[in-house]
């Protein structure tokens, strides 16, 4: 394994602007699918913490997909909202991958996930209260400072909603927004499993957050069981988080989206057939506004 840096990117994928349509999570199981072939993708998605090292085999497929199509680097590890201070060498290796792939988009996760005995390896509920949101502001600007760029923020699937909560989660994303200049990650597949948990309201939800906050959106599959709703990413969107998407594509436009499949992975023709799904929703969306815009030119000019 080299330890070598690799150069950056000269790709003709245009870095750091945000990406277009609909992507899909770039997934070891597919490596091959897309160093034989550029599959009908309009970008990828990975989790940042995969491609930390020096050199090795994962790092050299990402680089090479990057050379045809934007990447977006979503992070899980980080637990931006712990009360363990940030680590420093975290940060490092991020922008160090930052620096290498030139992402057109970087996310992290509203979570907390660390104490000082060590990494509890999950994306934890944070408190909605006040003093985590001061808390949040301050790492939020401490990573952004760190990149050199702002991030996005996802909101969460939750098992466990605390008493103390003073905000509902997108409300509390949409202050933290506001404050720190952050965007947000909308994961719909999300809201609707904290629908399903908590009985909240995923429309109500997506109306707290104002439309050009949102700077990507998620897609995923999830599993019923007897106790709760489980964000797995092992199955196709389900029917109601699909029309919960048609609502969010309403409100904040054809944002880039992306179909997440993290267990249970299928052939790449799954992935593909999702995505394609997803982009006909964004382009009937498109097409109506286009419309209603006509529309109301001819009106104002009769």
């Amino acid at each position: 394994m080299s330890s070598t840096p690799l150069p950056s990117t000269n790709a003709t994928a245009s870095a750091h602007a945000p990406p277009r349509g609909v992507g899909i999570g770039l997934r070891h199981a597919h490596y091959r699918d897309f160093l034989d072939t550029t599959p009908p993708v309009d970008w990828v998605e990975v989790h940042s913490e995969n491609y930390f090292g020096d050199g090795g085999f994962d790092l050299h497929v990402l680089h090479a997909v990057r050379r045809d199509l934007p990447v977006s680097l979503h992070g899980v590890g980080l637990g931006l909202g712990s009360a363990k201070p940030l680590d420093p060498t975290h940060v490092a290796k991020l922008k160090r991958l930052v620096e290498r792939i030139e992402p057109a988009l970087v996310s992290e996760h509203l979570c907390w996930g660390a104490t000082a005995a060590g990494h509890l390896n999950d994306l934890l509920p944070m408190p909605l209260t006040d003093a985590a949101l001061t808390l949040l502001c301050a790492r939020v600007g401490e990573l952004q400072d760190g990149l050199g760029s702002p991030v996005l923020l996802e909101n969460v699937s939750t098992y466990v909603r605390f008493r103390d909560d003073q905000y509902g989660e997108t409300a509390f994303l949409a202050e933290l927004a506001k404050r720190t200049g952050c965007g947000v990650l909308l994961d719909v597949n999300n809201l609707y499993v904290n629908q399903c948990n908590h009985g909240e309201d995923a429309m109500a939800a997506m109306n707290a957050l104002p439309p050009g906050v949102v700077g990507e959106i998620h897609l995923a599959g999830h599993s019923v069981t007897d106790v709760a709703v489980i964000d797995d990413h092992g199955a196709r969107v389900a029917d109601p988080v699909w029309a919960l998407y048609e609502y969010a594509v309403r409100r904040f436009g054809a944002i880039p989206a992306l179909i997440e499949w993290d267990t249970d992975l299928p052939a790449l023709n799954i992935l593909l057939d999702e995505a394609s799904r997803a982009r006909e929703i964004q382009t009937a969306n498109h097409t109506a506004r286009s419309a209603s815009c006509g529309d109301a030119n001819h009106a104002r000019l009769a």
